[in-house]
């Protein structure tokens, strides 16, 4: 078996193959697009071929860069469309793929790699682990009543502000130069939140509202025009099904929120895709309108250079730390000493005896301050050496808010 890498004319090839893994078949093409394949970077992807040239496995990797605590940003691999046909599973096809895979992200200069889990199951074995979360949030609308009034600056006004913007309704097709520039503003202080090249938008690869599918779109502006938010939607038989909600600041999200749960002819708004600390259900006289559902995983984060991945991220509380990290699927083991200082880290190799014990996935899984240590401690996932390990950690690893990542890939 062979593990290549594919050009531009493999492209139906490798589309053909992962469709088949998946017991799939091509999606026709629409006008409004919308193929996930049409963003496809052809030159990051990798085709499992038989001594006699069959395809029986891919998988791909997009381009991205990642928001980190602290409004770093960094370049990492968004791994995708992985997949090894059914007559050829168990035979070390994806262990061969994966370690090409990871191999080629360090020779790019890489430390950090992205993926969305279709099984759980399947990618902590490959040093992958949960950063991210997200939930459902379901509001009857005879229930959304607000706590407090309409903010409009006064003395009485919420802790989130006033909101001295307005709101204008456009269709999809109107606005994508609005959506691509306030997501990508969104995005650069929103940690664990994910780039949307250009690419995306222009081909309508993914889902709402990247695609050009049917959807009406709220745009928030500020006092001086200027778009800060948006909300995509869709409605049908009395739900209003909200795709994502962007803000650049809460009052924003607030005066999103109340448009979606004011609408007319509503029996019940839908927000899709919230992170765990929503503040929405807070906001309502009703604390349980808001029924929380489909509570899942999104990112999930591995590290391919340790010290590189702990000195690019911000810090907010200073501290020291030993982590001894192992890495079964690539055969090492590292152990580091981390020292945090006004909003630094050094992360240097030590003899140390080690403060936590862990797996890097599980180093993946509070990278982005969406998982606490003790958590994973408690679950017997890491080892703490001393008392008080595990809450110093808890500490260092926070981020200044919930990572959150909405993007489908």
């Amino acid at each position: 078996m062979e593990i290549r890498p594919t050009t531009d004319q493999d492209l139906d090839v490798y589309v053909d193959t992962l469709h088949a893994a998946f017991g799939l078949f091509p999606e026709t093409p629409t006008d409004g697009g919308g193929l996930w394949w049409s963003a496809t970077e052809m030159d990051r992807n990798l085709l499992a071929v038989t001594a006699d040239g069959r395809p029986v496995g891919t998988a791909g990797a997009y381009t991205f860069e990642l928001t980190l605590p602290g409004e770093a940003i960094v370049p990492t691999s968004g791994v995708t469309g992985v997949g090894v046909l059914p007559s050829h599973r168990r035979q070390g096809v994806l262990t061969a793929m994966m370690r090409r895979q990871l191999a080629g992200f360090r020779a790019r200069g890489e430390f950090l790699s992205v993926l969305l889990a279709s099984e759980a199951v399947i990618y902590r074995r490959f040093g992958y682990g949960p950063a991210t979360y997200t939930q459902r949030l379901t509001v009857p609308r005879h229930r959304a009543a607000f706590a407090l009034p309409r903010a409009r600056g006064t003395a009485d006004t919420p802790a989130a502000g006033p909101d001295t913007g307005s709101i204008e309704l456009l269709r999809r097709a109107e606005c994508g130069e609005i959506l691509e520039t306030v997501y990508d503003r969104y995005r650069r202080t929103q940690p664990g939140a994910l780039s949307r090249p250009h690419r995306w938008w222009a081909s309508g690869a993914g889902r709402p509202p990247v695609s050009s599918a049917s959807r009406y779109v709220a745009v928030h502006r500020d006092a001086g025009g200027v778009p800060d938010g948006y909300a995509c939607y869709s409605l049908a038989d009395g739900t209003l099904t909200v795709d994502e909600t962007i803000a650049t600041d809460d009052a924003v999200a607030t005066a999103l929120a109340r448009f979606a749960l004011e609408h007319d002819l509503v029996s019940q708004v839908v927000f899709k895709h919230v992170p765990s600390d929503h503040p929405l259900r807070w906001q309502l006289v009703d604390f349980n309108a808001g029924e929380r559902s489909s509570s899942t995983d999104w990112l999930w984060v591995r590290l391919l250079d340790v010290p590189r991945a702990l000195t690019s991220r911000g810090w907010f509380v200073d501290g020291e730390l030993v982590l001894d990290v192992d890495d079964p699927f690539l055969g090492e083991h590292g152990r580091y000493l981390l020292t945090v200082r006004d909003g630094k880290a050094e992360c240097v190799p030590t003899d140390r005896e080690p403060d936590l014990s862990l797996d890097v996935s599980d180093l993946g899984s509070v990278y982005l301050g969406g998982t606490t240590p003790s958590t994973l401690v408690r679950a017997g996932h890491i080892r703490a050496h001393r008392p008080g390990a595990a809450a110093l950690a808890d500490a260092l690893f926070s981020a200044e808010r919930a990572p959150h990542c909405l993007h489908w890939f």
